[in-house]
């Protein structure tokens, strides 16, 4: 270098050249965050879209167990009557748990595709997700439920008598707190599958 001019010069240059260096690196990474973003927005909309479908056959079997119970109830009711009396009815729990998956919302948390999204967008898919998660604890609590009505059945053998007494009353207790159970997990489910109709709508794909 041959004086100050040649001097500025040379470091303008270098810092166009870091300039030019750290655009091309933001240029990059704003494109890997955009293809981010795609993916875990598609990967979330196939997600909720498949969710979508299973509302109505969670319904229909929250109802049949619903109608199953009312009987169970009322078998025991006549037991804790007629203790005494040989009670040759049956009794049926078959609880069935429809999950809805979370498999691309907890991806898109832990790749921090949502820290990339519009706030708006991904506040949306966090109340779906939300809903979901409370309709997963309201099953997991319906079948704690169903183990402690069943319970005294488990260990009778084929011609032992049903519990009676204050045994047979513990155990139409558990169905009713079931029933209760079933009533909140419906109400859910219910309205899950507005929410899901709403986004779908909202965002057709």
């Amino acid at each position: 270098m041959h004086g100050w001019r040649d001097f500025l010069v040379h470091v303008l240059t270098i810092t166009i050249g870091l300039v030019i260096a750290l655009s091309l690196e933001g240029c990059v990474e704003w494109r890997h965050h955009r293809q981010l973003v795609r993916e875990a927005v598609s990967s979330l909309q196939g997600e909720i879209k498949a969710n979508a479908e299973k509302t109505t056959g969670a319904l229909e079997d929250i109802r049949k167990e619903q109608e199953t119970l009312k009987n169970d109830v009322a078998v025991m009711k006549r037991i804790i009557a007629n203790p005494k009396t040989p009670n040759h009815e049956e009794m049926t729990i078959a609880f069935r748990i429809r999950t809805f998956d979370d498999v691309s919302w907890r991806t898109a948390q832990s790749t921090g595709a949502l820290g990339y999204m519009e706030y708006e967008r991904a506040h949306e898919y966090s109340n779906l997700y939300d809903y979901q998660n409370e309709i997963y604890l309201a099953e997991q609590q319906a079948v704690r439920d169903t183990v402690l009505a069943i319970g005294p059945f488990l260990n009778l053998k084929k011609d032992e008598a049903n519990p009676s007494g204050e045994e047979a009353v513990r155990v139409k207790e558990h169905f009713e707190v079931l029933q209760g159970q079933l009533m909140y997990l419906e109400d859910g489910v219910a309205r899950l599958d507005v929410e899901y109709k709403k986004f779908l709508a909202a965002h057709p794909q």
